[in-house]
């Protein structure tokens, strides 16, 4: 049962960090650092591969439920989605993607969203660890579940956009509101959460709200005044902010609405996107946020109590990617990671600091106070014209997306690639795991490389890295 904010501060105050420690379940298939976008693209899943090799050796795979996704099936992923479009992306591949250019255009398939070699696989094992996190909060054996490499939010029902193909996040709220009356979805992306907005614009079920850029920017909407439809109106939150957003003013905001939208809509259960664009120094973002600034965010979700599924998103310096989504993993065990890096397998991409942390630039904060004040003001006022929740009847519930004996619970003890401890020492004999999956991997590493501008690469170079980190050049993509 549901108890308000009032409630639940009173019950939890004093409490400390120990008590409150929270059971989580982390996704995460060792395949999915293979998947390849294509030469030059900014999105790069070997950033998953990269966090969770930090976790490992920060020691954090042993403090958490490690699960293997399930693959979600094309019936999954239909409740959402239409089956053509679910139809063509199984089928489709980079060898006889010329066969369906009309289907291209439609499904907005090409540049952004390219077609490449198990693209479909890639869709089930993200999706899959995003349904099987919602499945195990549905059952209340984990208080958090975590899959970083979930969060494509710009995904629409009939199209692919902006790097997303399936829509992950719309198919975990629907699994969560099997069993929760009302789900609030939290999204820090630089980039706005259009795809899930869109697909609950006109219910009350769904709350979404989503801090991004506005303004001259992909996807081009999130205006404060997009607030929902007919049952759905005032359900859907926008706060579009401006270049340079600093800790501190974005803190204030989130804080502020994010505790109003706690007391207002009294949510059974919270998806959070925690983008990595978002911090400062991204490739294709423009926001001035440290790691810690980020990972606030989350930390304040956290203390309400609510179940909670954490996800990725979008973020195109890898190397940040990854320090910030280790560090958001640390966060949610209550665990305060070393800012001196352990050594780990892609040591060498965290230079010149080899550190967990990052330092925010000297940008200019284009958001002024009385903007922010207004902006939130703007946003409260609409919040208080939400009904009170009410106590519907669930009525008779769908099954199931998951059996919970489907989700296979992997050994901690694994490194980023699949690999026992023991097999990295060498003392294991034969073939080391995914050795062809590495041998491809070190190929696109160094095409990425070859990309670099002379200057950057020089720099680089003289590191002397045993993996040199496949960073991508300056885009103009979402």
């Amino acid at each position: 049962h549901w108890c308000t904010l009032r409630s639940w501060l009173r019950l939890h105050d004093g409490m400390d960090e120990s008590t409150a420690h929270r059971k989580v379940a982390y996704f995460y298939d060792p395949e999915i650092g293979n998947f390849y976008y294509g030469q030059g693209h900014p999105m790069k899943p070997h950033r998953m591969r990269m966090a969770h090799d930090l976790l490992h050796s920060y020691g954090m795979l042993e403090k958490m439920e490690v699960y293997r996704p399930e693959m979600a099936t094309e019936e999954d992923m239909t409740k959402f989605h239409t089956d053509d479009y679910v139809e063509f992306l199984r089928l489709v591949t980079p060898d006889n993607q010329h066969e369906h250019l009309r289907q291209l255009k439609r499904f907005n398939v090409g540049e952004d969203c390219p077609v490449f070699d198990g693209l479909y696989q890639f869709c089930q094992l993200y999706t899959g660890g995003s349904i099987g996190g919602a499945v195990r909060l549905n059952a209340g054996l984990n208080d958090v579940a975590v899959n970083w490499s979930g969060g494509l939010h710009h995904g629409k029902k009939c199209e692919a956009s902006g790097f997303c193909y399936i829509n992950d996040i719309v198919l975990a709220i629907l699994e969560l509101l099997k069993y929760h009356q009302r789900v609030l979805y939290i999204d820090i992306d630089i980039h706005h959460g259009d795809g899930v907005e869109e697909a609950f614009y006109t219910t009350d079920r769904v709350m979404t709200c989503s801090f991004h850029k506005f303004g001259d920017y992909f996807p081009g909407t999130g205006s404060i005044q997009d607030i929902g439809h007919e049952q759905g109106k005032y359900y859907s939150l926008n706060v579009p902010l401006r270049d340079g957003v600093d800790d501190e003013s974005f803190e204030h905001i989130f804080k502020t609405i994010i505790a109003k939208v706690m007391e207002m809509y009294q949510p059974e259960a919270i998806v959070f996107q925690g983008g990595a664009d978002s911090l400062s120094g991204d490739r294709l973002g423009c926001f001035n946020l440290s790691i810690k600034g980020h990972a606030e965010c989350l930390k304040f979700v956290k203390k309400f109590g609510v179940p909670l599924l954490v996800l990725g998103g979008g973020g195109y310096t890898i190397r940040n990617v990854a320090r910030c989504w280790a560090y958001e993993t640390g966060c949610l065990l209550d665990e305060e990671l070393e800012n001196n890096l352990p050594d780990t397998k892609y040591y060498e991409y965290y230079g010149p600091t080899y550190q967990l942390q990052i330092t925010p630039s000297n940008m200019e904060n284009q958001n002024s106070m009385d903007m922010v004040e207004k902006i939130i003001a703007k946003t409260l006022e609409n919040l208080s014209l939400l009904k009170p929740p009410s106590g519907i009847a669930m009525g008779n519930r769908p099954p199931d997306t998951m059996e919970i004996d489907q989700i296979v619970k992997e050994d901690p003890d694994k490194s980023s690639d699949g690999m026992k401890r023991e097999e990295q020492k060498g003392i294991a004999t034969g073939d080391p795991v995914w050795t062809e999956s590495k041998a491809q991997e070190n190929v696109r590493i160094q095409q990425d490389f070859n990309e670099l501008p002379v200057d950057e690469k020089k720099t680089e170079e003289t590191r002397e890295p045993q993996d040199t980190a496949p960073i991508a050049p300056q885009e103009t993509a979402p």
